[in-house]
């Protein structure tokens, strides 16, 4: 059995590259069960495991209809990053009167003519009209004078001796004028329902007459922090460590769509779990660690005992495979996290993403492909995430993958999917954008 282990460990590349568990699973889908009954990491051990896409997918169904919290109008500036509960219709015509696209003249009728005094500015109201044959200077974004025949822009034109205007160029009618309502005529639906409110967004909005939009709120999360173990400061002493999980998971899920979010540390105290999930009042409940069947994983328990509807027990990914997800009531949802750091954040993007997504209204990312640098070992029936850097036109795999560590993760910039068996040296592969790497308005960690 030494030896056959000491394959594996070979087979498997340097010990980042694959953790116990799924070595012992390599082993185990090697040799088969030792006797009549399933294997621990059999298919008929995990009947209650959900395949990894499929376990997105119901995140992302989770919300009913009515869970959502009521649209809310914010500032402009309160709005960056929150989806439109409304459509986004025109207030105004854009432009709302003819205004000249450039520095120059605007002429009436053909040349040469005649410069009258004075000009014309932005921001001033409607200028005397033009006869023909007659010109006057002209500011960009200024309001053209009534019979305006076109702009002649500064460069394209000059004046001689006696002061008149020549165009060293044809002034055809209407050049570099916006005519009013060139862009949307009022009440236009300029952007749908569901549109994420971007920098852009906001100027668009801006301009068509907008000090307020009506948008779906950032969900509520509660993060409650399980473990006896966990220090908050300081360095890991006396069989405790550090919790990793609680600096991390605010601004993640923040990033991820997340509004309101407050931490709470309870420890592996049955009483204390359930006081916290029942007088919780969020939209979600995030939970780290207890959620596998040792004597202190109190979160089953307790799920059962409020009479919680468990949507997604246990996902077919490794790290992170004891995720959960649930309805606690018709309006709030609970993802329970492995404790592990990077078990944590494979739930994070399996379960917690899609199902802030769904509850702020945000778009689904388009899906899309690398091939990889290098071969990845894949579990035998379970999905794997691997921390990536991406690299020109391809994904490189980075070391310190197992689910306890966060050195891997931390210079990535994207988590590779997997698939059972592994993946071949330039195969297309999956890939999910860390948010900060993404380079989106969902980047947001404050």
């Amino acid at each position: 059995m030494t030896a056959r282990g000491a394959q594996v460990a070979d087979d498997a590349g340097d010990a980042e590259d694959l953790d116990v568990e799924e070595a012992l699973a390599l082993v185990n889908e090697g040799n088969g069960p030792a006797s009549g009954g399933a294997a621990p990491h059999s298919p008929a051990a995990r009947h209650r495991d959900t395949p990894w896409p499929q376990a997105r997918e119901i995140a992302a169904r989770a919300v009913r209809a009515g869970a959502r919290r009521a649209p809310v109008s914010v500032p402009l500036d309160a709005a960056l990053g929150l989806a439109l509960a409304a459509p986004l219709t025109a207030l105004t015509d854009l432009p709302a009167f003819d205004t000249s696209a450039m520095d120059g003249w605007a002429v009436a009728g053909p040349g040469p003519w005649t410069v009258r005094g004075g000009g014309v500015l932005a921001g001033h109201d409607e200028p005397e009209p033009l006869t023909d044959g007659e010109a006057v200077r002209i500011a960009t974004g200024a309001r053209v004078p009534p019979d305006t025949t076109a702009v002649l822009r500064s460069e394209y034109g000059r004046t001689d001796a006696q002061g008149r205007l020549h165009a060293l160029c044809e002034a055809g009618h209407g050049k570099d004028i916006r005519p009013r309502g060139q862009e949307c005529r009022s009440g236009d639906q300029l952007l749908p329902p569901g549109t994420l409110v971007t920098p852009a967004v906001l100027g668009l909005a801006a301009a068509a007459g907008y000090d307020a939009l009506t948008v779906v709120p950032r969900p509520r999360v509660d993060v409650l922090v399980l473990g006896d173990e966990l220090l908050t400061e300081g360095l890991p002493h006396g069989g405790r460590i550090r919790d990793a999980l609680g600096p991390m998971l605010p601004p993640w899920l923040r990033a991820l769509g997340a509004g309101e979010t407050t931490v709470r540390r309870i420890g592996d105290d049955a009483k204390a779990l359930h006081g916290a999930i029942t007088r919780s009042g969020a939209d979600v409940i995030v939970t780290t660690g207890g959620t596998a069947a040792g004597p202190v994983d109190h979160l089953h328990p307790t799920l059962r005992r409020i009479g919680a509807e468990l949507l997604v027990d246990g996902v077919e990914v490794r790290p992170g495979h004891p995720m959960l997800l649930a309805r606690i009531r018709e309006d709030q949802h609970l993802v329970g996290l492995p404790g592990n750091p990077l078990a944590a954040v494979s739930g994070l993007l399996t379960l917690a993403e899609p199902l802030l997504r769904a509850l702020a209204a945000h778009p689904a990312p388009e899906p899309y492909t690398l091939p990889l640098r290098e071969a990845v070992h894949g579990h035998p029936y379970n999905t794997r995430l691997v921390p990536v850097v991406l690299r020109g036109d391809h994904a490189v795999p980075l070391r310190y993958n197992g689910p306890a560590m966060l050195r891997g993760v931390a210079a990535a910039d994207a988590l590779a999917v997997v698939p059972p068996g592994g993946v071949r040296p330039g195969q297309e592969t999956e890939l999910l954008d860390l948010p900060w790497a993404a380079a989106g308005i969902g980047v947001c960690f404050t």
